[in-house]
């Protein structure tokens, strides 16, 4: 009838003929692997667990420990450190440009004698498991347009999330739960932090199979998984076969992928209605589990609690596991609320990695940790004794990385002494997402999609792997 009607699409048609659920059930169990001919190269990767710090993480108060700034404290930024470089409308207009040493200590940890800030005390046991990157760079110097082009590879809305792709190229190896699951944790600092937006986990111009699905902390994990009162499953199961059989019917007619999609989907929420309440039960974890995430563990919608859902997902074979926490934007008060952020952070992050070590899982898991972008070294507003804020800054920030394919104990990069510049060995965003399908057994220049004429990909036309990164 029409170019779009595929193979695929006459098999549905004669599913609705008579062939029925099963067959469509196996269609579902072939459609899992992804594309043909991925993974590129053996992969050390199989699943990414990816803990996005959302508001931009101080990196000078964390992880890029600068000593000089104690002499530096108050004097005004020389003009040759900041060079012209733009900032954001929220400082333009200040009349000074304080700079401003950390309030916390550093030491060395592990046997890479890394530094680290006393805020991190649980990141600290596990340094010789991360790799630490302190010249992460971005264009972008606002929140919506940094976290959308860490998270799509686009400061541009509308490009597939870092998930859906990995979802397109390497589908699932669980047909119980979804590719891709998104779980948010909010702000655990006083002042008010910035919004999320679906997008970030949508899956663009990719079929809206491949999105991410948020599990709520509250009532059901996802809307509308609960039968109604009045249907049981039996009565479920045939309406679903009806609806399935009226889909199928459209999709002879019409040709529209979406249409599979929502089969699809149909299907995958039959299925969740069993494996979702298994896996959001935490009853049958030893209280030691509990003690290593921390005091959180067991509270709904936690970060703690996150991080233990995510290595049970990883346990199921769940592909891109995607924790947002709130919080991490000081522009005033970085102090307190910073230190609020970093005691419901550091010991779930640490205990994440710990967990997946003892269970063999971190050797085929990579995780990620990081923000959007950094925080300057001068003080955005008044600098004040024991107080002070940060503003946006996308020249350099820091971002560990964890597990399949990774090399541990690596502390890279080298800024200068403002933490404002990179002076050796610089690492784009672009860069860390070409890198991280590379651990996956992905070329990322390879991993495409037509889209109005054009081939697509997460890292655009950019993107360069970082050797000194991985295994």
């Amino acid at each position: 009838m029409m170019p779009l009607t595929s193979t695929r699409r006459h098999f549905f048609g004669k599913a609705a003929a008579g062939i029925g659920i099963p067959a469509l059930a196996s269609l579902l169990q072939a459609d899992s692997g992804g594309l043909a001919g991925l993974p590129h190269f053996p992969a050390k990767a199989k699943r990414v667990i990816y803990l996005h710090q959302s508001g931009g993480p101080s990196q000078l108060d964390l992880f890029d420990y600068k000593p000089g700034l104690n002499k530096s404290h108050g004097i005004e930024l020389p003009a040759s450190v900041r060079n012209g470089q733009r900032i954001t409308g929220m400082t333009s207009g200040q009349a000074s440009f304080p700079v401003t040493k950390s309030i916390f200590n550093f030491s060395q940890h592990g046997k890479s004698g890394t530094w680290l800030s006393e805020l991190l005390p649980h990141t600290a046991k596990i340094v010789d498991d991360i790799a630490i990157v302190k010249t992460v760079n971005t264009e972008a110097i606002n929140h919506d347009p940094a976290i959308t082009f860490i998270q799509t590879g686009s400061q541009q809305p509308g490009r597939p999330s870092f998930g859906a792709w990995l979802s397109y190229g390497l589908g699932s190896e669980n047909q119980n739960l979804p590719a891709f699951v998104v779980l948010i944790a909010q702000s655990s600092a006083v002042n008010t932090d910035q919004p999320l937006f679906s997008r970030l986990w949508g899956n663009g111009f990719l079929p809206s199979k491949y999105q991410g699905v948020n599990f709520r902390a509250s009532g059901d994990p996802v809307l509308y998984l609960s039968d109604p009162p009045g249907i049981d499953r039996e009565a479920r199961r045939r309406m679903l076969d009806g609806i399935g059989k009226l889909n199928h019917l459209n999709g002879e007619t019409y040709g529209d992928p979406e249409i599979e999609t929502r089969i699809a989907q149909y299907e995958m929420a039959f299925r969740m209605q069993t494996s979702v309440p298994d896996l959001m039960d935490l009853s049958k974890e030893p209280q030691s589990t509990f003690d290593l995430y921390g005091p959180e563990a067991r509270k709904p919608g936690s970060y703690a609690a996150h991080c233990l859902q995510a290595r049970r997902l990883a346990e199921r074979g769940v592909r891109f596991i995607q924790i947002y926490k709130r919080g991490w934007d000081q522009h005033n008060d970085l102090p307190r609320d910073l230190a609020l952020q970093c005691q419901s952070v550091d010991q779930p992050s640490a205990a994440l990695i710990q967990d997946l070590k003892q269970r063999g899982l971190l050797d085929d898991t990579l995780v990620i940790w990081g923000g959007e972008f950094g925080r300057t070294v001068y003080c955005q507003g008044k600098l004040m004794n024991g107080n002070y804020g940060r503003d946006h800054h996308p020249r350099c920030f820091s971002m560990w990385m964890a597990g399949g394919g990774i090399k541990p104990g690596l502390s890279m990069g080298e800024t200068d002494d403002f933490s404002y510049n990179i002076v050796a060995d610089p690492v784009h965003v672009h860069d860390i997402q070409a890198t991280v399908l590379r651990c996956l057994g992905i070329d990322h220049k390879r991993l495409t999609y037509k889209f109005q004429g054009r081939d697509f990909r997460l890292t655009d036309v950019a993107g360069n792997l970082v050797p000194a990164l991985m295994a």
